[in-house]
């Protein structure tokens, strides 16, 4: 489910957030989905659980998981509406959008490549 890389130059805690979030947002680890314990997933990658705890933490900061004590970590059900996440990605978006169309990349080219169309993402 999740690798290290270890010629990546990214701390170990970030590969792991990184990697956990791709699974999330693709649907591979749906709402209500339990995460494996710290110790596990600290086993299973040979590295240290203070590790994956700070990922499971800032997870959880960014809303992608909740824990429950006693009980571990799940993935949460996103309310998109009045997500602060979820406007910090749209602002970054508008950003960029802002800057390719200021090198010359019309709308139309940024939609394409983007995926104008959302199918992609179900």
């Amino acid at each position: 489910m999740v690798t290290i890389n270890y010629k990546d130059s990214r701390p170990f805690y970030e590969q792991v957030k990184a990697e956990l979030r791709r699974l999330v947002v693709t649907g591979v680890l749906p709402p209500g989905e339990k995460l494996p314990s710290v110790r596990d997933l600290a086993g299973q990658l040979a590295i240290n659980p203070n590790t994956i705890q700070r990922a499971y933490r800032e997870l959880e900061a960014e809303g992608y998981i909740v824990s429950v004590p006693g009980r571990g970590s799940f993935v949460t059900a996103r309310e998109a509406e009045n997500d602060p996440h979820r406007a910090e990605l749209l602002r970054t978006l508008r950003e960029t959008a802002r800057e390719l169309m200021w090198l010359g990349m019309s709308a139309e080219e940024i939609r394409a490549e983007i995926g104008g169309d959302t199918d992609e993402y179900d």
